[in-house]
């Protein structure tokens, strides 16, 4: 994940500070652990100002509004405490070439600055803290100790200091060529290595940038560049520093990162917008990565555990079918019993009905009606068991058929492509945490967003009809109990862990063969089977389809169904990716 640099912290604050000073202070929430929201109204617009000490993706840009949960930190608290009402009035950087900003406010634009929040955007070092006139600190989002750090501790009271002070030298705009060369020629090295040792205050992404629109290699050695190479490369040292001083960007994404100097890449409307979807997707990717590896690590030992256990039952099963011959051997020793002499060991008899030869295993100890008495005792106690070990063999084979279910969902989301994909992976976690097979302290039953939306994928048939696809069990399950109409299909794998499926329909439509086939790949690619040539399907009108009373999250049993082949290799893959794309639907609740 590209880190916000300094470059990157002056665009955003330039922005800032044309279109949003001064601002009134309306609202503070704390969207997560490390990242606050705080609502700005100017006398034009509205709007909320994220401030993140991320380790990952600390950064300060406007934002979309925070999602209405209920905020419990306590840091957020005291922000709102002390800023609401206060103007917003100047955001300066607390030395040149640091990234630290001094946000100040006031009781009105004019008036003298009584608080001071100060954004330190320093990778695993990133703060945020609360200053007021005296320059005592009220609060810190990081309170650090004089364990932690004898250089620079903060503690509520004490007084503010800024971070320590970067050794320059720093790039200027007055500096000539020559001595500029010479300082980055200095050590024979790479270009990359050449630049970050003569001057301070350059990131990774600048010189990439820098090196990019010169057409130079970062990895090319700084002896061997042509005087043009030189010219080139100073050009746009040049042009960097101008930019920074006239606070004129050009915000773009790259295939790699981002860029607030290129023209190269996908240009966006401004700093604010590229901050915010390029952290928004980087942040959710990574989210979304650590909960796939968690959920699938955590269905594999559940299923591995579960299929022990099946085969446990499914062994105690067969030994009990095996009752029957008990009670056979011991009716045979009960007819045969004079046949029995002292301290034999087994007696071979002749069956009832086959008269086959039976051999019976004796304990030499007991007379023939006392191993008769032994073996029938056995007899019943494999019966019991059987009636003891069927329903419990059932319920594992149920409750494996559930997590098949939900480790196929799983697996079916492969990579984040946009939110709907981490939605779904958090609804499959909130539900496995529901049926008590996950365990989550800060988990909150019910939020707002899970209850009347719908996020599935959407297709369009030959025909031009809707194909909607859930992610998980809990869309699945709306799709039959909320959003299927009588007029719809739904389609589902055969005996094939898969999503449920359904073929959107008007009264009195009437789908094509080509429709249904389409439909029927689709629900075998969102199967267990999606690299199988050709899966079983079946379809039916949702009428059909019935919930059991206390199923688990998207079992179902159907009726009057008909049965189509699959083929998921021939659906096309640009097809797909298109569907990640699909928008959140509304279904009544």
């Amino acid at each position: 994940m590209q880190p916000v640099d300094f470059t990157t912290l002056m665009a955003a604050c330039a922005e800032l500070r044309d279109e949003w000073l001064p601002a009134r202070c309306e609202q503070v929430i704390q969207r997560d652990a490390m990242t606050l929201a705080i609502a700005l109204r100017t006398l034009k617009q509205r709007g909320w100002l994220t401030i993140s000490w991320h380790p990952q993706a600390a950064r300060l840009h406007i934002d979309t509004p925070p999602p209405r949960v209920p905020d419990t930190f306590t840091f957020s608290q005291q922000i709102k405490h002390q800023l609401g009402g206060y103007a917003l009035v100047s955001i300066t950087p607390v030395a040149p070439w640091e990234r630290a900003l001094d946000l100040a406010f006031a009781q009105r634009p004019g008036d003298p600055v009584e608080w001071h929040l100060y954004v330190e955007i320093m990778g695993k070092y990133s703060n945020v803290i609360l200053v007021n006139a005296r320059n005592q600190i009220v609060t810190a989002a990081h309170q650090v100790s004089e364990q932690q750090s004898s250089v620079r501790p903060i503690a509520t009271g004490a007084q503010y200091t800024p971070p320590p002070a970067i050794p320059g030298p720093f790039p200027r705009l007055d500096e000539p060529q020559s001595r500029w060369q010479e300082r980055v020629a200095l050590l024979p090295t790479t270009l990359k290595q050449a630049l970050f040792k003569a001057y301070s205050g350059l990131s990774s992404s600048l010189v990439r940038d820098l090196a990019a629109q010169a057409d130079l290699s970062l990895e090319q050695p700084v002896e061997a560049l042509t005087p043009l190479e030189w010219e080139r490369l100073f050009a746009q040292w040049q042009g960097w520093l101008q930019r920074l001083e006239g606070g004129n960007f050009s915000p773009h994404v790259l295939d790699a990162g981002y860029s607030v100097l290129t023209t190269a890449g996908t240009a966006q409307a401004n700093v604010q917008t590229l901050l915010r979807d390029y952290y928004h997707d980087e942040l959710n990717r990574q989210e979304f990565n650590r909960l796939k590896n968690q959920l699938t690590q955590r269905l594999k030992n559940l299923l591995k555990k579960l299929r022990q256990k099946e085969a446990t039952f499914a062994q105690r099963l067969a030994q009990a079918d095996q009752a029957d011959d008990y009670r056979q051997q011991a009716d045979l020793l009960m007819a045969y019993n004079y046949q029995w002499q002292p301290g034999m060991r087994s007696m071979a008899l002749a069956d009832f009905e086959t008269g086959e030869t039976v051999t019976i295993a004796l304990n030499p100890e007991k007379n023939a009606i006392q191993n008769a008495q032994t073996i029938y005792k056995k007899h019943q106690k494999l019966k019991r068991s059987r009636q003891a070990i069927t329903p419990l063999l059932q319920a594992v084979r149920a409750e494996i058929a559930y997590l098949d279910q939900v480790d196929a969902a799983v697996q079916r989301l492969e990579q984040y492509e946009a939110a709907p994909d981490l939605s779904a992976l958090q609804e499959i976690r909130d539900e496995l945490i529901q049926q008590a097979y996950l365990e989550d302290p800060t988990y909150r039953p019910g939020s707002p967003t899970s209850k009347d939306t719908l996020n599935v994928r959407k297709f369009q048939t030959p025909g031009n009809l809707e194909v909607w696809v859930g992610r998980n069990n809990r869309q699945n399950d709306l799709l039959i109990s909320k959003a299927a109409t009588d007029y719809d299909l739904w389609f589902h794998t055969q005996e094939i862990p898969g999503s449920h499926v359904l073929l959107r329909l008007d009264a009195g439509q009437v789908p094509t063969d080509e429709d249904l086939q389409f439909t029927a790949d689709v629900a075998a690619y969102y199967s267990r089977a999606q690299q199988a040539d050709q899966v079983p399907v079946v379809f039916t009108q949702p009428r059909h389809v019935y919930k059991p009373k206390g199923a688990l999250p998207g079992m179902v049993t159907y009726t009057h169904e008909t049965v189509l082949w699959g083929q998921p290799t021939k659906l096309n893959a640009q097809l797909l990716e298109n569907s990640a794309a699909s928008e959140p639907t509304l279904v009544a609740t």
